[in-house]
């Protein structure tokens, strides 16, 4: 009920105030049925703007950190994300990327939509950095489409440490959905599910027109963090892989 009360009373009015969201290609998400709605992830304010203006209602799987922050502003934060319905997730290792994975694949059991970002933590620059092969697992063992979508000018409204968002409009681009049940049991196949992952990436990249980085979200902020050079990059709407046929 919290979930309906914050997308038609409290927060998505002012959503469509602050972001005046020009949304495209809507109809390619499915009516009915579980699917997987992949995207970039370029801001805070990404959690919020795709459920505002979907039909159908959408579980995210949040980062953990989302639900264990400290002080008012932590519990606060914590208890928001549970009323929304998001999924807790911890990235610290192999063993928290399979609980995840179990607890996507339950939500599309239950036949719903399930939001996910396979860049795996936000662009700490605005480019696109490579996908996690989670996104994947989950396609092929489901036997979901993925629709792939593209957040537009969030990073520029609300970049990484930036509380509260520039008044401005944003796009959210959806492309059609792709079809992975080819590749049905084989999962364990690394190739297999890097090469789905890039084809994936791909999709959101066509629809984003981001510059795109052939490493990990993760690594590059650390590398930040440290002082590193930035990663080499394609250009554009350039890839380092062609999509599969």
């Amino acid at each position: 009920m919290f979930y309906y009360v914050l997308k038609y009373v409290l927060l998505g009015p002012l959503l469509r105030v602050v972001f005046r969201p020009r949304i495209e290609g809507l109809e390619q998400v499915p009516a009915s049925g579980a699917a997987i709605v992949a995207g970039n992830h370029l801001s805070f304010s990404d959690h919020f703007l795709m459920p505002a203006i979907l039909r159908r209602r959408i579980t995210f799987l949040a980062k953990a950190e989302y639900f264990t922050g400290p002080g008012l502003k932590g519990r606060l934060t914590a208890a928001f994300f549970r009323s929304a319905g998001q999924i807790p997730v911890d990235r610290s290792g192999k063993e928290a990327g399979q609980a995840a994975i179990r607890e996507g694949l339950g939500v599309l059991r239950r036949g719903e939509l399930l939001g996910i970002y396979p860049e795996g933590t936000r662009s700490p620059d605005g480019r696109l950095y490579k996908g996690k092969v989670g996104v994947a697992v989950m396609a092929i063992r489901a036997g979901v489409p993925v629709v792939p979508c593209a957040m537009i000018g969030t990073f520029e409204a609300q970049p990484p440490g930036r509380v509260l968002p520039r008044i401005r409009p944003v796009v959210i681009r959806f492309g059609a959905p792709l079809d992975f049940s080819r590749f049905a049991g084989m999962t364990e196949q690394k190739a297999v599910l890097r090469a789905v992952t890039d084809e994936i990436m791909y999709a959101i990249l066509a629809l984003s027109g981001q510059e795109y980085v052939d490493t990990y979200a993760a690594v590059a902020k650390a590398g930040q963090a440290d002082g590193a050079a930035a990663p080499k990059t394609g250009r554009g709407r350039g890839f380092p892989h062609p999509p599969l046929g």
